[in-house]
């Protein structure tokens, strides 16, 4: 879909639509990450709230494995605005991904039976009380844990939650402001319906990474020094993220961690299984990691190789992704005659790499990256209240399939 000028520049774009949120909702807060896109919206909307001598939440989960830069750039930004706003600094046992090893797929921040390996001594902002939001449940999903702060926050008002997102990072996120299903507040893109009077507002969705630098450099406003020490490592404006590091996709970040602050990535290791292997390997590419080109041993097909990977998985772990690798063989099965007695051991490799056809080796690369939601098999993560259930679903359909 072609993209349609706005006549002015995306600093001007971004107060319009900060002023109009402030216009509009009763209620406003801002999800803060601490990164670069985050803190320039806190600031410019720190600054309409100043103008209307009205007050705003800024929200921050603190998943524990994170930066000390991050952490003292957040608590100037808390302390700066303390006079307008509404702190809410979150430290709970909250189920994080954890994509650098198969035995722990994932990782409780804060766990309670783990606070002499914590990483980091709390803020003393942070609200530790499991019992201070009344949604909350121990080891909840982040991705469950911000809609519904978004709704306890609201309560019976209006809302809107400004969230720093650029369309230009990835196509989820340009989709995110394009799809034309979602429901909007006053036919404005920049805004999704999340349930109840909430809605999520992105003033900052047609910015560059470019834009976000000109601001800071413009208007002089505290930034996370992190950037600075990521940019004398090497790193380029775009390839500098900051978020918890074991993530899919921000595991490629690992191995600055030891360079940076190595005393924090002493508690690192200490405390989340795999992560210094993470760092080693992270930007390898091949059979470590799943990435480009991989291959299979001496004597195996990709189909026995996948099986061989499947057998050398903890039992948790290997469930889960042969129930994957089964709905996968029994879905191009049901849709393409041509598969129904087995998909091929391999395929064109532009296709593969489109997801435009199946085959054993797009399992085993699946397999090799740790991709544990199968986004490489076209699949999405699963809602965390559901996964038990379908555990149990699935059980009972590979019975019936006799795939594998």
């Amino acid at each position: 879909m072609a993209k349609l000028p706005l006549g002015i520049n995306v600093y001007e774009a971004a107060k319009q639509r900060i002023a109009w949120s402030f216009d509009t909702f009763q209620k406003i807060y801002v999800s803060f990450s601490g990164g670069k896109d985050s803190t320039v919206m806190l600031h410019m909307v720190a600054e309409e709230a100043k103008k209307r001598n009205r007050k705003f939440g800024i929200l921050y989960i603190d998943l524990e494995g994170q930066y000390k830069l991050t952490i003292d750039h957040i608590r100037l930004c808390y302390e700066l605005y303390a006079d307008i706003s509404e702190p809410v600094w979150v430290a709970l046992p909250i189920h994080l991904r954890n994509a650098v090893s198969v035995y722990e797929t994932h990782w409780t921040c804060w766990d309670p039976s783990r606070e002499k390996d914590w990483i980091r001594t709390p803020d003393k902002l942070s609200i530790m009380d499991h019992d201070h939001f009344p949604f909350f449940k121990y080891n909840m999903e982040f991705e469950d844990f911000t809609p519904e702060f978004g709704k306890w926050y609201a309560g019976d008002k209006t809302c809107g939650c400004f969230v720093g997102i650029r369309s230009d990072e990835s196509l989820n996120r340009y989709r995110t402001i394009k799809r034309k299903d979602k429901s909007m507040l006053d036919n404005k893109p920049y805004t999704t319906w999340c349930g109840e009077g909430l809605f999520n507002v992105y003033p900052l969705y047609d910015w560059k990474t470019e834009d976000i630098w000109i601001y800071h450099a413009k208007y002089k406003t505290p930034h996370n020094k992190l950037y600075d020490l990521m940019q004398m490592a090497g790193l380029s404006i775009h390839q500098q993220r900051i978020c918890q590091p074991y993530g899919d996709d921000q595991r490629k970040g690992l191995w600055l961690f030891h360079l940076i602050e190595p005393e924090t990535w002493a508690r690192v290791v200490a405390r989340v299984n795999g992560a210094n292997s993470g760092a080693l390997y992270c930007r390898e590419s091949g059979n470590i990691t799943g990435t480009i080109k991989i291959t299979k041993p001496e004597g195996h097909t990709w189909q026995s190789f996948a099986m061989l990977l499947l057998a050398s998985m903890p039992d948790r772990t290997k469930e889960h992704y042969t129930n994957k690798v089964a709905v996968f063989l029994k879905w191009w099965a049901d849709r393409e005659f041509q598969y129904q007695h087995g998909i091929p051991d391999e395929a064109d490799v532009n296709d593969e790499a489109a997801k435009k056809a199946p085959s054993w080796r797009r399992i085993c690369k699946a397999l090799l990256r740790n991709d544990y939601w199968c986004k490489g098999l076209s699949f999405s993560q699963h809602k965390s209240h559901a996964y038990e259930k379908y555990l149990k679903i699935m059980k009972k359909r590979r019975q019936q399939w006799k795939i594998i």
